[in-house]
C-alpha cells in the first residue's frame, strides 16, 4: 500500500508539474476551439443599380424520424405528407413511405429537401408534425449561395467564383475577376464546447468581425442587355446557327453596357455557356478593311480617291486567286467604293502594292495602334490577337500580304474587333473595354473604379473622320445597304469569313459579322455582332446574318434614348463625301442626260455615272473639275465620259 500510493503521488507531481501545460492544452481545444465567421459576400450590381447577383441564405430540410413519438406520427405523418407534396411536387405517398421506413430502420437523418429559400423555410416550420419543435423532428441546416435574379441574361459575363479545396478561388467573369473585392474577410471568434457537438460564442481577446465584401455597380445596363439579347437570339434562331456573341459599347468612355453570348445545346435552345466575345479569336474578314484603310491612309500610301481595277472579280497571286463575291467585279472603283462594296480584289491589290517591297512596315503600323496585344481588360480568358510574321518563313508566303487585306491569316476577338472600330467612332482614341463603374460600402462609394483609359491613339481626327463616312455610305448604299433605317443613321462594316477551309475532311462553314457605331453624327454606342456556323441554306453573309442585329439594337435603343433624338447634322466635321440625299437626288433624277458633278468627291461619282451606262475615265485626284459631257446634254449613245480632278 505504501509503495502504491508513493506511486499515485508520483504520478500526481508529474501531471500536475512537468505533463500539465501539454494535458491543460489538449483540453483547452476539445473545449475551446476558434470558429470561422463567414463575410457577407458583396452584391454586383448593372448600371442602374439592378441586381445582378446577390448571396441569399438556402435551407436543407432534413428529419430525424426516430425522435417522433409513435402517437404523435400516427396522428400527424400523413398530414405532414400531404403538405410536402404539396410543396416540393412528389407524391404524398412517397413521403411517408421514407418517413415510415426510416422510422422502422433506425434512420436517425434522412433528406426531404435542399436548398429551400427562407419563405418557404418559415412554412415548412408549421408543417403537421414539424411544428412541435424538437419533437417533431425537423433538422435544418443553413448555407449561403449566390442567387442570379436576371437568370441568363449576361450570365457568362457575370460569371461565378468557388473556393478550390486547396484553398485557392477559381471562376469566370466579373464575379471572378472582382473577387477579392466581393468575398470581403472573415472574421473569427473563440466558441466554448457544451456538449452535443453544440459550441457557444465566449468573449476573447482574439474575436475578430468580418468585413463583407464590396457591392460592385458594373457598367451593364439591364434594359440594353435585353435588347442585345433578344435581337442575337432571333437571329441564332433564324439562321440556326452553332453559337454567337454581340456587344455594345459606349464610344467615350468604353463602358460595355451590354454583352450577351450564345450556344445551341442538344436540346435546340441557345444558352450561355462560354464568353466568345472575350475568349474566342478567329479571322475576321472584311471587317478587317477597317484597319487595312487605315494603314494605307497613316502611311500616306493612297487616298480615299484612288482608283484600283478589280479586274472582273478575280486577281492572281502566284498560285491562288483572290475572288469578290460579286461576279464579274466593279471595274475601276475609288478605295472608298472598295470599302463600300467590300471588295477584295481591290484590297488585296491595294496593301499588296503598298507594302510589298517592305511588308513590315504594315505590321509595324498595327503594332504601334497595340493590334499585336491583348486589350488587358478585368475579365479573365481573353486570348491575344495573332498577326503574322514577315520574319518567320514557315508562316509568311506570298499570298500572306494580300490576303491579310481582307482578314485573312489574323485572328482577333470580336472584343478587340469593336474596340478598333470603337476608335474610330472616338476621333481615333483607343480605349480601355471597362465593366465596372465602382466600388460600393454601405450604400456609399468606397472606391471608385479608374476613368476611362487611353490606350494608344490609332489614327489622325481626320482619317477618323473619312472612315466614319465610309462606314455611312456602307450602310446607305453599300453592302449594308439592307438594315439602312431613316430614323437613326449608323455606320459600320459587314464581313463574310470562310471557316475550316483549312481542315481536311471539314465541311467548310461561315463566320458572319458586322461592327460599327450609331449615330453617325455624334457617336454614342459602338456595337460588334459575330455569328459563327450560320445554316448555309438559309443564308451565311454577315449582311442579312450578323447586320440585322446591329439595326435592331440601334434602332431601339435610339427610340428610347432621349440624346439620341436630338443629334445636329452639323456636328459631322468631315464634309470630303456628298451628301446622301443629293446623291440619291441625282440618280433619281438623271436618266438620260448628264448630271453636273463638279465639287463632287470621286467615290460618289463613280457609281452615279457607271448607273448611267458611262464608263468613267479618271485623271488628276480630288474634286471634280471638268466633265467631258457637260451638264444637261443626252448623253445619247456615247460609252465614257473623262472627268479631271482637282
Amino acid at each position: 500500500m505504501v509503495i502504491f500510493s508513493g506511486f499515485v503521488a508520483f504520478k500526481v507531481v508529474d501531471i500536475q508539474f512537468f505533463q500539465g501545460k501539454h494535458y491543460r492544452s489538449k483540453a483547452k481545444e476539445n473545449v475551446f476551439r476558434t470558429q470561422v465567421i463567414p463575410a457577407s459576400r458583396g452584391s454586383l450590381y448593372d448600371a442602374n443599380q439592378n441586381l445582378l447577383a446577390i448571396s441569399v441564405p438556402r435551407y436543407d430540410i432534413c428529419m430525424d424520424p426516430v425522435a417522433v413519438r409513435k402517437k404523435l406520427f400516427d396522428a400527424e405523418g400523413k398530414d405532414l405528407a400531404k403538405e410536402l407534396s404539396k410543396t416540393f411536387g412528389k407524391s404524398e405517398s412517397y413521403y411517408y413511405r421514407k418517413i415510415a421506413k426510416a422510422r422502422k430502420e433506425n434512420d436517425k437523418y434522412i433528406v426531404l429537401a435542399r436548398n429551400v429559400d427562407y419563405n418557404t423555410y418559415l412554412k415548412i416550420k408549421k408543417f403537421p408534425v414539424f411544428r412541435k419543435g424538437y419533437r417533431g423532428g425537423l433538422i435544418v441546416s443553413s448555407k449561403t449561395v449566390r442567387a442570379y435574379p436576371m437568370g441568363q441574361i449576361a450570365k457568362r459575363t457575370v460569371g461565378y467564383e468557388r473556393k478550390g479545396e486547396e484553398g485557392n478561388y477559381k471562376g469566370v467573369g466579373l464575379e471572378s475577376a472582382y473577387g477579392s473585392f466581393l468575398r470581403g474577410t472573415d472574421g473569427k471568434r473563440l466558441v466554448q464546447r457544451l456538449g452535443n457537438g453544440k459550441y457557444k460564442p465566449i468573449k476573447s481577446d482574439i474575436e475578430e468581425a468580418p468585413l463583407d465584401g464590396y457591392d460592385l455597380v458594373s457598367t451593364i445596363d439591364i434594359n440594353m442587355q435585353d435588347i442585345l439579347h433578344h435581337a442575337l437570339l432571333k437571329q441564332l434562331k433564324k439562321y440556326e446557327a452553332h453559337h454567337g456573341c454581340a456587344i455594345l459599347m459606349e464610344v467615350e468612355t468604353g463602358e460595355v453596357k451590354a454583352i450577351t453570348n450564345l450556344t445551341k445545346q442538344k436540346s435546340g435552345k441557345y444558352l450561355e455557356d462560354y464568353n466568345y466575345a472575350v475568349g474566342e479569336s478567329h479571322e475576321p474578314g472584311s471587317t478587317f478593311k477597317l484597319l487595312s484603310t487605315l494603314a494605307l491612309l497613316e502611311r500616306d500610301k493612297v487616298d480615299t480617291t484612288q482608283v484600283v481595277d478589280t479586274e472582273k472579280g478575280r486577281v492572281k497571286f502566284y498560285d491562288r486567286v483572290v475572288p469578290d463575291s460579286h461576279r464579274g467585279g466593279y471595274g475601276k472603283i475609288s478605295l472608298a467604293k472598295a470599302f463600300e462594296v467590300s471588295s477584295n480584289t481591290a484590297y488585296a491589290k491595294l496593301i499588296n502594292e503598298a507594302f510589298k517591297k517592305d511588308p513590315k512596315e504594315l505590321l509595324e503600323y498595327f503594332e504601334d495602334i497595340k493590334l499585336n496585344e491583348k486589350l488587358g481588360v478585368s475579365i479573365r480568358g481573353e486570348k491575344a490577337p495573332l498577326l503574322p510574321d514577315p520574319d518567320n518563313k514557315k508562316r509568311w508566303y506570298g499570298t500572306t500580304l494580300p490576303w491579310m487585306a481582307f482578314g485573312y491569316g489574323v485572328s482577333m476577338t470580336p472584343l478587340q474587333t469593336l474596340a478598333y472600330y470603337n476608335a474610330v467612332a472616338n476621333k481615333g482614341v483607343l480605349v480601355k473595354p471597362r465593366f465596372i463603374k465602382e466600388f460600393q460600402n454601405w450604400n456609399t462609394v468606397e472606391q471608385e473604379e479608374a476613368k476611362t483609359e487611353t490606350i494608344t491613339t490609332i489614327c489622325s481626327e481626320e482619317n477618323a473622320s473619312k472612315m466614319r463616312m465610309l462606314m455611312q455610305k456602307t450602310v446607305e448604299r453599300g453592302t449594308a445597304k439592307n438594315i439602312y433605317n431613316k430614323q437613326v443613321s449608323m455606320a459600320g462594316k459587314t464581313g463574310t469569313c470562310q471557316k475550316y477551309y483549312y481542315v481536311k475532311g471539314r465541311a467548310l462553314e461561315y463566320i458572319a459579322s458586322f461592327a460599327g457605331f450609331f449615330p453617325v453624327e455624334n457617336p454614342k454606342y459602338s456595337c460588334v455582332v459575330v455569328i459563327h456556323e450560320p445554316n448555309k441554306k438559309k443564308g451565311y453573309y454577315g449582311s442579312t446574318v450578323a447586320a440585322p442585329v446591329f439595326k435592331d439594337v440601334a434602332s431601339k435603343i435610339h427610340v428610347s434614348n432621349h440624346d439620341a433624338k436630338n443629334i445636329s447634322l452639323a456636328n459631322s466635321k468631315y464634309t470630303g463625301l456628298a451628301n446622301y440625299e443629293k446623291y440619291d437626288l441625282l440618280s433619281d433624277k438623271y436618266k438620260t442626260i448628264m448630271p453636273n458633278v463638279k465639287g463632287m468627291e470621286l467615290m460618289d461619282v463613280l457609281p452615279l455615272l457607271e448607273n448611267l451606262g458611262l464608263k468613267v475615265k479618271v485623271s488628276g485626284s480630288g474634286r471634280v473639275k471638268n466633265q467631258s459631257i457637260s451638264p444637261g446634254e443626252k448623253i445619247g449613245k456615247r460609252k465614257q465620259v473623262t472627268v479631271e480632278l482637282s
